[in-house]
């Protein structure tokens, strides 16, 4: 890529945009787009074609979108389904009507089917059911894909799309109603040490089984597919390829944190899937392999929280 060429990171103050951001950034390019919800809001289609019309971005990444965990997708899928299929599609939209030279869409590991083998390949795409916590998430994340291939086959748009596996780092979600598992269980785990509690409170049985990949470790493998892979109508899978049961993870966090309570699995709370892992051998053929390893990667993010939500109360 030219690294003075403009390319619009939608999505630029969340976990993954920040990440892809300060990758960039890294790797020297100089003219990067950003637009907060308040300057730009993305489900506002004329505004976002006044923006792509004003700006001429030539590369654009997909990073925006409506994110939560178990409790969120399950209590909201009305605003998950509508706010993320508005999103994506002024978003891919106008892309097309704007002339962008690249896209890449990122959507999740939620859209494989809930009991897809072991691990789970690209071409497990829609041959089973989701899981039900989440499906409202999953098919707005389905819809952007076909959406992405569709301009290809019609268009002949260089519009490609990489499935993440559970991500978590800087600038993550410490929420406990609206965050995904890792982030909860550093928050939850730090007020356990801090107040003494002797247990820290658990969804689930803790035999599921998830993959984790540090944020930094996407934003690299988002600039290698932009500037190596050219070929829409194939997805891609971006993980690490090695997975932990909750119940490890939870204990993990407990090392890092330094707590030396009991764990408490709420048996009455779902499990949710019971094991998602991606087959990562098309992207590792490519020449991509993660750098973080999970254990370093929490201590990291742990300090993030500490530095920028614990310090903030």
């Amino acid at each position: 890529m030219d690294k003075n060429e403009a390319i619009y990171v939608a999505g630029h103050r969340g976990m993954v945009g920040s990440a892809v951001v300060r990758k960039l950034q890294a790797e020297g390019f100089t003219n990067i787009l950003t637009r907060s919800r308040a300057e730009l809001d993305l489900q506002d289609g004329a505004a976002v074609r006044a923006f792509y019309a004003a700006e001429r971005p030539a590369v654009v990444v997909v990073a925006a979108a409506k994110v939560g965990g178990i409790v969120a997708n399950n209590e909201k899928p009305v605003e998950f389904l509508l706010e993320n299929l508005a999103i994506q599609n002024n978003l891919i939209a106008a892309a097309h009507e704007n002339d962008v030279r690249k896209l890449l869409f990122l959507g999740s590991s939620c859209i494989y089917p809930k009991f897809a083998p072991q691990p789970i390949s690209e071409d497990s795409l829609l041959t089973g059911p989701l899981e039900p916590t989440n499906d409202a998430y999953a098919l707005a994340k389905i819809a952007g894909i076909k959406l992405c291939q569709a301009y290809h086959r019609e268009y002949g748009r260089n519009f490609i799309s990489g499935m993440p596996t559970n991500l978590y780092g800087p600038n993550d979600n410490f929420d406990l109603h609206t965050s995904h598992v890792l982030p909860a269980l550093i928050r939850k785990v730090h007020v356990a040490k801090q107040t003494g509690a002797p247990t820290v409170p658990i969804w689930g049985t803790g035999t599921p089984r998830r993959e984790f990949l540090h944020v930094d470790d996407l934003a690299d493998a988002c600039y290698f597919l932009l500037e190596s892979y050219d070929e829409p109508q194939q997805i891609l899978n971006i993980g690490c390829g090695e997975d932990v049961t909750i119940r490890e993870l939870a204990e993990t966090v407990c090392d890092v944190i330094g707590y030396e309570g009991a764990l408490e699995f709420d048996v009455s709370k779902p499990d949710g899937t019971p094991r998602k892992l991606l087959d990562m051998t098309k992207l590792f053929a490519l020449g991509w392999r993660p750098r973080i390893p999970l254990r370093e990667g929490i201590a990291g993010a742990y300090a993030w929280y500490l530095e920028n939500v614990e310090a903030g109360r």
